[in-house]
């Protein structure tokens, strides 16, 4: 039996369905497209403001708000949403990030003018119910006290302080006492403000007549009105002069989980998908250079991986690692011995392709339900990417050279540079740490703690 690996065959052809684009008089935009061959509609309505939409950030707002869209309108109460949903054999969810917040609905065909009335509905009318906005809280509450004994949200929230300082960014969970202050009222001052259609995107997928489905848009929200709210700056761009660790102290722990990280471009930027190849040959793909490094040899981790967060308004690049407590010096020895070696020598165009042939597969796998196609959509209209950007993503891919990886690594992937956050037991780890850079130890509610005798200091 031969044990050769059979050489890739020649990519299909990706076949575009028509896609329509309209703008109300009210400042709504809708992007439909007709795809899908059994009678299923998906639609999703996207605001543009999120966690770091208001100002002053109050964290937590905009989850709570969109939690709280389907918990009753003017028109209907909870039971009667849930009823109406089984009726129609539909499904509904809301989301809120840092960016945007949405609703989104799925159904049948025959459905879809029920299924827009019901989402201008929640988007525009909602009450909020105080006994529904309890126990909304509640349940937040209790997610937030599992979250702080939770390594990887530890890790994510020390990165993003460190690495967006003062922004809104920075902040990705409130405390205990700003959930327990917030009152129905402030949930309708920020839908009041962020739910306006000049600022919102809907998106529809499915079987359906484009041209209908305008018309059903403009007499179901066309009378909508709002302006846009004000949003964030950019994030200041200040220079890392020196990398630092942040270790922030779980008594007990027997594993660390080691994230690191630095400020990148948006996708708007051209470095995005060259950045996108190198970040996939780095630690982005299970055959990718860390994993074979610190998983296959080494025995440090499971599951290491590097991966590049696109923010509406920054990027940031991260690399993870939930490792035993004796291994983190040499675990992060590893993580910088790879990105610099990243950024010394251009790679083997063979390591390039693979990389491109992972991208370019997961992208047409992403296509193939109606579900990943408006996610695509979605990146393009909320992200402002070029029309043409899904169309031409793989030849984009395909174009990178392995200088382009090696300028790209050099020009936003510097271990010297990076911010580290360690998570775990500090008498284990924290001489560890140390050896990398200037190490400052936090406790799990995000506040300084002085190294003593029973932390390891």
């Amino acid at each position: 039996m031969s044990s050769v690996i059979p050489a890739l065959g020649p990519e299909r052809p990706l076949t575009w369905p028509a896609r329509l684009v309209h703008r109300l008089p009210n400042g709504l935009q809708v992007v439909l497209v007709e795809a899908g061959q059994l009678p299923l509609v998906r639609f999703e309505l996207v605001v543009r403001c999120g966690e770091a939409c208001p100002s002053p950030v109050r964290p937590g707002l905009a989850e709570l708000t969109a939690s709280l869209l389907r918990a009753g309108t003017a028109r209907r109460s909870r039971q009667q949403i849930d009823e109406d949903l089984r009726r129609l054999g539909a499904s509904l969810s809301t989301a809120a990030d840092a960016d945007f917040s949405s609703i989104a609905a799925r159904g049948l065909s025959e459905t879809v003018e029920p299924l827009l009335d019901l989402l201008a509905e929640l988007v525009r009318w909602p009450v909020f119910p105080p006994e529904e906005f309890e126990r909304e809280r509640r349940q937040a509450l209790e997610a937030l006290r599992v979250e702080r004994v939770t390594p990887s949200f530890l890790a994510t929230e020390r990165l993003r302080a460190v690495l967006f300082g003062t922004h809104p960014y920075a902040v990705v969970a409130p405390r205990e006492q700003e959930l327990e202050s917030y009152r129905p009222e402030d949930l309708r001052a920020f839908h009041q403000t962020a739910y306006t259609p000049v600022n919102a995107l809907l998106l529809g997928v499915g079987k359906f007549r484009a041209e209908r489905v305008v018309e059903q848009v403009e007499r179901i929200l066309g009378d909508w009105r709002g302006p846009a709210p004000a949003e964030p700056g950019e994030p200041e761009a200040a220079p890392r002069r020196a990398r630092s660790i942040h270790l922030v102290h779980l008594p007990g722990t027997v594993q660390t989980h080691i994230a690191a990280g630095n400020t990148v471009v948006t996708r708007r930027h051209p470095d995005w998908i060259p950045l996108s190849v190198a970040n996939t040959l780095f630690g982005g793909a299970f055959h990718s250079r860390l994993v074979m490094n610190i998983r296959e040899q080494k025995g440090y981790t499971y599951s290491p991986r590097s991966q590049l967060h696109p923010l509406r308004r920054a990027g940031y690049f991260r690399v993870d690692a939930a490792v035993r407590n004796e291994v983190v010096a040499a675990t992060l020895a590893e993580i910088f011995y790879e990105l610099d070696r990243l950024r010394a020598q251009a790679p083997e165009r063979s390591e390039v392709e693979e990389a491109e042939n992972y991208l370019a597969g997961v992208f047409s796998l992403g296509l193939a339900s109606q579900r990943g196609l408006l996610g695509q959509l979605a990146m393009v209209y909320l992200h402002e990417l070029p029309e043409d950007y899904l169309e031409t993503y793989r030849s984009r891919v395909r174009a990178v050279t392995p200088e382009d990886v090696l300028a790209v690594a050099r020009r936003w992937l510097d271990s010297p540079r990076l911010a580290v956050v360690l998570v775990g037991d500090a008498e284990q780890v924290s001489e560890q740490g140390a050896l990398f850079g200037e190490l400052t130890v936090w406790n799990a509610q995000g506040e300084p703690l002085a190294l003593s005798a029973s932390t390891g200091g």
